[in-house]
C-alpha cells in the first residue's frame, strides 16, 4: 500500500541533483538536531539521497514509500549505507505513523489540481511542528500541472519563506518553501547558508547569480542573430565580447563568513561612504548606527545578510536615481528589509543608483536568513545601508575603507 496521497494526475516528473538539493535544503541547513520527514520517499531518488547526505549528529528523518518504491525497498537501500545512517533513518508502512518534523519534503512534484494539492498541504500540516518548512516541487513549464502550480503560487504568496527556480532538470521545476507557523527569532543563529539555485557554481570557490547566465545568454543570443542577419558583417562580435563582462558582472563569490556571534558583516563590497547616528521612525523609536556602503559597477553586487535574523517586513519607497555616491542617493529608490534578531532589529537597504535600476530580492517576509545569507542583488553601481540598535551596536569600519561583502566584520554587538 503506497503511503503517499496520490494528487498526480499525469506521468510524475523525476527529480535531479540538483533540485533535489534544493528539496532539502532546510534540512541541510540545520546544524542543530532536527527532525525531518520525507513523504513519498523512493529508494532510487535523488531526493533520498540529499536528505541522508543532510543527516548530522542528533538528526533523524523518517520515509514514506512513494509510488514508486514500497517500505522493503526502502529498508534495503537504507540498511546498505551502514549503521551510521541506518540508526538514523525510520521507515515507516503510512503517513499515519509519522510524527510531527521540523521539515516535510515531498519527494515527488505535484501535477495534480489545484483542490487535490490544497489537500495534500492541509493533510501535511498536520505532520509540521511549530515553525516548521513544508519543501514542495512543481513542473516550472506551462500547462505541465492540472492546477497545482498555481495552488503553490498562491500558498507561497501567504505563506512563502523562499522559491527557487531549478532551470536544470528535466522538466524544470520550482521548489516552495512554506511555513504556516512563525519560527523563533533565535533559530537563524545556528542555521548555516542556504543552498540557492540563483547562485550557479562555476568553479569550486567562484559562482555566478541566475541573472548573470541569463544577461550572457541574451548577448550570445544577440550575437548569433547580428551574424545570421549579416553574416559578413562583424557587428555580431559587439554582443559576443559584452557577454563575458556582463557575466562577470554577477559573479558571486564564496566567502568565509565569521562564526563570532557578536560580529556583524558587511552586507556588500565595496567603499565606506558613511558611519552615522540617526533616527528612523519608520523601523522603531530607538536610534540607530548606520553604515553606507557604495558598490561601483566593479564591485561583486550580490547582498547577504549582515547578521542571522527573521525577516519581519520588507518594502519599497520610491525615489530618484541619483548617483549613489552622493548625498542625493537617500531619496533615490530604496527596499528595505527589516530583520527581527536577538539584538533587536536590523535593517538592510538596498538603493538604486545612476545606473542601477533594478534590485532583487528574494526572502519573503517570514524567512530566516543566516548570517552571511545570500538573499538579493542590484543590478550595477548602487549603495547598501545596514541599520543597527546604535544602543547595542559598535562600528569597526571608518568613511573610505574598503569592505568585503560576506566577510568584513563592520561592527560588533557590545552585549553579545
Amino acid at each position: 500500500m503506497t503511503a503517499f496521497p496520490t494528487v498526480s494526475v499525469t506521468p510524475v516528473p523525476g527529480v535531479g541533483a540538483r533540485a533535489a538539493r534544493a528539496l532539502t535544503a532546510e534540512f541541510a541547513r540545520q546544524n542543530a538536531a532536527t527532525s525531518a520527514l520525507l513523504v513519498g520517499a523512493d529508494h532510487a531518488s535523488a531526493v533520498v539521497a540529499a536528505a541522508v547526505e543532510a543527516l548530522l549528529p542528533g538528526d533523524t528523518l523518517t520515509l514514506v514509500p512513494g509510488r514508486d518504491s514500497s517500505s522493503d525497498l526502502l529498508r534495503g537501500h537504507i540498511s546498505g549505507l551502514g549503521s551510521w545512517v541506518a540508526d538514523r533513518v525510520k521507515i515507516v508502512e503510512s503517513l499515519a505513523e509519522a510524527q510531527p518534523a521540523d521539515v516535510v519534503i515531498v519527494g515527488e512534484p505535484l501535477t495534480g489540481t489545484a483542490d487535490e494539492t490544497r489537500a495534500l498541504i492541509d493533510q501535511l500540516g498536520k505532520y509540521l511542528s511549530d515553525g516548521a518548512v513544508l519543501s514542495v516541487a512543481v513542473p516550472a513549464g506551462p500547462g505541465r500541472t492540472a492546477g497545482a502550480a498555481a495552488e503553490l503560487f498562491r500558498q507561497g504568496a501567504l505563506f512563502g519563506v523562499g522559491s527557487d527556480l531549478v532551470v536544470r532538470n528535466q522538466p524544470p521545476l520550482r521548489v516552495h518553501k512554506l511555513r504556516f507557523s512563525p519560527a523563533e527569532v533565535s533559530t537563524a543563529a545556528g542555521l548555516a547558508p542556504a543552498y540557492r539555485t540563483s547562485s550557479v557554481p562555476l568553479t569550486r570557490t567562484m559562482h555566478i547569480d541566475s541573472n548573470g547566465v541569463a544577461a550572457a545568454g541574451i548577448a550570445l543570443g544577440l550575437a548569433v542573430l547580428a551574424r545570421r542577419a549579416r553574416p559578413k558583417s562583424k557587428l555580431w562580435l559587439l554582443p559576443a565580447l559584452a557577454a563575458a563582462p556582463v557575466a562577470a558582472f554577477f559573479r558571486d563569490p564564496e566567502r568565509d563568513v565569521p562564526t563570532d556571534p557578536s560580529a556583524i558583516i558587511s552586507s556588500a563590497d565595496g567603499k565606506v561612504l558613511s558611519v552615522e547616528r540617526l533616527r528612523d521612525e519608520r523601523f522603531g523609536p530607538g536610534e540607530f548606527l548606520r553604515i553606507a556602503v557604495f558598490l561601483s559597477v566593479f564591485d561583486v553586487h550580490v547582498n547577504r545578510a549582515p547578521v542571522a535574523g527573521r525577516v519581519a517586513d520588507y518594502f519599497v519607497e520610491e525615489g530618484g536615481y541619483a548617483n549613489a555616491a552622493t548625498a542625493a542617493a537617500e531619496h533615490n529608490v530604496a527596499a528595505y528589509t527589516v530583520l527581527d534578531t536577538d539584538q533587536g532589529t536590523v535593517v538592510v537597504a538596498q538603493r538604486t543608483g545612476l545606473i542601477a535600476r533594478r534590485i532583487v530580492q528574494r526572502a519573503p517576509v517570514g524567512t530566516l536568513l543566516a548570517k552571511g545569507e545570500r538573499y538579493g542583488l542590484i543590478r550595477f553601481g548602487s549603495r547598501t545601508d545596514v541599520y543597527l540598535p546604535a544602543d547595542r551596536a559598535e562600528a569597526l569600519v571608518s568613511v573610505g575603507e574598503r569592505v568585503v561583502g560576506g566577510a568584513t566584520v563592520i561592527a560588533r554587538f557590545t552585549n553579545a
